[in-house]
């Protein structure tokens, strides 16, 4: 198999194509990057600018430069001697353009009969046999909008097909619509009367069911190609817990591809580790991105975080939001689970559908995959058992069901409501948690980051090293990342907002004096939007307000996405003008910004460093080999200026030598320098070692041997500042002879100040020189 040493995340869409990436390949590899990772490039709906959307799987995006873009591609990084990881959508297909999508569309057209009713997860006994689709405005006299057109069915600028025979003269659009296999219905039924499996809560991703050997196959096809002409080299699998069966499907990718590097886009709570028998080689990384986090977080800060924010512990706010998703916008999935019950059961549905949503509630981790998982199930009837004694006899009924492997049969196989649960949980996990209480949750929102838990503050060095040789031992080929295009906040403003941590007293004054002179009536929300700002200043005030009500309508608390509240979100966009406009706040925010940098610069480095030569397979997302101080999506998203990067990794081959601050190419010069290595000489990665510091400032240095490449990084550096710098502290570092990558500077081994590996940079990348 051949294998990555690291990848480069490219967002394929149509500003910035396939042959875009191609004429990039020489930047890429003068960068140091093994592999080209694209964001999926299958045909999506039109204007996708992610790609998540699919709408025609066996064709390669025209908009994205087409299958002729990606051969152009797949040429020039051969030429280079790069790989290319792509990113594909197994579990559902885009449906918000029906005529862009030809399964869809013969779907809608044949009904239950069509041969696609058994590629997409729809409940037909729900709706007399109909799909519901939830496009209808609010109104009375919105289906008199409806047309018949050119033999389709029309509403405003959608359109649907209408199945033969079902159009008589003199009939009226409505008469026709009343004769279709699909239901056009107001959209505020979706939540609790849609009976198609979507993707989370987004009605126009529609499941599809790939755990059908026909549906594998054809919406694979392109895929398969790919492998067999040469073209590709391995797969990022999007959401592989929304699948029927996961195991199976990575099994059949594992044939397809003739057994080609795998990664899967697998959230993993703390202590849980991706299942054993998954053909893959990891997951995409979020792990590795909690933990880097948390190394540079000072704990004694967390008290007086936490004590500074309204808020209730992070898991019993968790354990409300969950609830409120499974009750809301998730309440067609919970009764849908509800009708799989079996009559024998004897449950009364709404009770048997409170229990399941209780159920849902309390799940631990996102899935659970039987038999294996058996105990998250276990823990979750625990749980609600604990919260809800009303519903125990419910509970006692529902956990075998959920789990046919409980009494121990080994001809025991998972029916249609074990699995279907299965499938959901992740659904209630990923909206209530990382979509909702991540953005109530505010002491430090630099934790509050996909794949982490915010309740878990910091960890400390020792920790760390123990994480890092279990993940040589256990899982060196998986990938290790610090911003994605799903990441809340980027690398680099996460870097700025930890150093809060450091500083509470001074945080909390600042808090105080904004919320006096640009007051907004959530005090939870506050300090999120504030240290989110902090994180990214300067930043266009266009950015600022886009942020700031995404981030407020996902907290879902003063205001909403379907019902905003205009006097909350009138004072919270007064308040950020305030930060532009009113120079007292202004000052203030600026002044604070400006303390935060250069310490924000220090983890930048630190945090860059260590996840670029830590085991794992690194992968920098696109653009952030500068400082990148990106927010939520859209913002992270943005062009990319390839032009300028181009230009200053010239100069450093060239021997500039740029200083830690506002030249962003101190940050390139970090990343080119240790993906070369990572790349070159992968000899010199090859184990895994803690290095010791000792003296007076030690747990400021974090430090390891990877075989011949000696790495030290600086933590906690407004600490540091104040104790009056390094002092006595010393590194213990194996014997040889070294020279840093990143400064040049020769280095002997044995016991070393600190002030002498850290004389003007906050991070030292140590090759040794005799090192085979």
């Amino acid at each position: 198999m051949k294998t990555p040493k690291s990848t480069y995340r490219l967002q394929i869409r149509n500003e910035f194509d396939l042959r875009e990436a191609a004429a990039l390949v020489p930047y890429l590899h003068d960068l140091g990057v093994d592999w080209v990772y694209l964001s999926p490039i299958l045909t999506a709906e039109e204007g996708s600018g992610h790609g998540y959307d699919v709408t025609d799987p066996s064709t390669v995006d025209p908009a994205r430069g087409g299958r002729e873009a990606l051969i152009e591609l797949s040429t020039a990084a051969r030429g280079a001697g790069l790989g290319i990881l792509v990113d594909i959508v197994p579990n559902h297909m885009g449906i918000e353009t029906p005529a862009r999508n030809a399964w869809w569309w013969q779907l809608l057209k044949e009904g239950r009969g069509s041969r696609m009713a058994e590629a997409f997860d729809v409940d037909w006994d729900s709706a007399d046999g109909r799909i519901r689709i939830p496009v209808l405005g609010d109104g009375d006299s919105e289906e008199d909008a409806l047309e018949v057109v050119d033999g389709e069915l029309r509403y405003y600028d959608n359109r649907y097909p209408i199945a033969e025979g079902t159009f008589s003269p003199g009939d009226t659009a409505a008469d026709v619509h009343a004769k279709q296999h699909y239901e056009l219905v107001n959209w505020r039924r979706a939540d609790s009367e849609l009976n198609y499996r979507r993707f989370f809560g987004v009605n126009t991703l529609a499941g599809l069911r790939v755990e059908v050997p026909w549906v594998f196959e054809e919406s694979h096809s392109e895929v398969r190609s790919w492998f067999d002409d040469g073209l590709v080299d391995g797969l990022r699998i999007d959401h592989p817990d929304g699948l029927a069966d996961p195991v199976g499907y990575l099994e059949d990718l594992r044939e397809l591809t003739g057994g080609a590097y795998v990664l899967v886009e697998k959230i993993l709570e703390p202590g849980e580790e991706l299942p054993g028998n998954w053909e893959c080689e990891g997951t995409t990384g979020y792990d590795a991105l909690a933990d880097v986090d948390r190394l540079l977080t000072d704990p004694a800060g967390e008290h007086d975080l936490t004590a500074l924010v309204p808020v209730e512990p992070f898991h019993e706010m968790i354990h409300g939001t969950k609830r409120g998703i499974a009750d809301g916008i998730l309440r067609s999935e919970v009764l849908r689970l509800t009708r799989l019950v079996p009559e024998s059961a004897g449950l009364d549905p709404a009770e048997a559908a409170d229990a399941l949503a209780e159920l849902l509630t309390c799940f631990p981790v996102y899935r659970s995959y039987l038999p294996e998982g058996a105990g998250y199930l276990a823990d979750a009837v625990r749980d609600a058992q604990v919260r809800r004694p009303d519903l125990g006899a419910t509970l006692e009924v529902l956990h075998p069901l959920l789990n046919p492997f409980l009494e121990g049969e080994p001809d025991a196989e998972l029916n249609a409501l074990a699995r279907r649960f299965q499938q959901t949980s992740g659904m209630v996990m990923a909206k209530g948690v990382e979509d909702t209480a991540f953005y109530r949750y505010s002491r430090l929102v630099s934790l509050n980051e996909v794949g982490a838990d915010p309740s878990i503050f910091a960890i400390d060095p020792l920790e760390m090293h123990r994480r890092l040789l279990e993940r040589e031992t256990s899982n060196p080929l998986s990938m290790t990342t610090l911003s994605t295009h799903d990441t809340k906040r980027s690398e680099d403003t996460r870097a700025r907002i930890v150093v809060l941590s450091e500083m509470p007293d001074e945080w909390a004054r600042l808090l105080a004096e904004l919320e006096t002179l640009a007051p907004i009536s959530d005090p939870s929300f506050a300090p999120l939007m504030w240290q989110s700002l902090l994180g990214a200043w300067p930043l266009s005030r266009e950015r600022a307000h886009a942020y700031v009500e995404k981030a407020s309508r996902e907290a879902d608390l003063s205001t909403h996405w379907t019902a905003p509240d205009e006097e909350f979100e009138a004072a919270m966009h007064s308040a950020v003008d305030a930060a532009f406009d009113n120079a007292r706040v202004n000052d203030l925010v600026s002044g604070m910004a400006q303390r935060l940098e250069g310490h924000g610069w220090s983890n930048s480095i630190a945090a860059k460093l260590l996840q670029l030569t830590m085991p794992g397979v690194p992968d920098v997302y696109q653009g952030t080999e500068f400082w990148d101080f990106s927010l939520v999506d859209p913002d992270n998203r943005r062009e990319v200026d390839y032009a300028a990067r181009r230009q200053a990794l010239t100069d450093l081959n060239f021997g500039a030598v740029p200083a830690v601050g506002e030249d962003a190419a101190a940050k390139l010069l970090v990343v080119s320098r240790a993906l070369k290595l990572r790349r070159d000489r992968p000899e010199l990665f090859s184990g895994y070692q803690a290095v010791q510091a000792a003296g007076s400032a030690a747990n400021h240095v974090f430090a390891f041997n990877r075989g011949g490449v000696v790495v030290l990084v600086t933590r906690l550096p407004y600490g540091l500042e104040n104790r009056g710098g390094w002092g006595d502290t010393t590194v213990h570092l194996p014997d040889g002879s070294y020279t840093c990558a990143i400064t040049g500077t020769a280095v002997t081994g044995g016991i070393v100040r600190a002030a002498d590996l850290f004389p003007t940079f906050p991070a030292a990348l140590l090759v040794q020189e005799d090192a085979s």
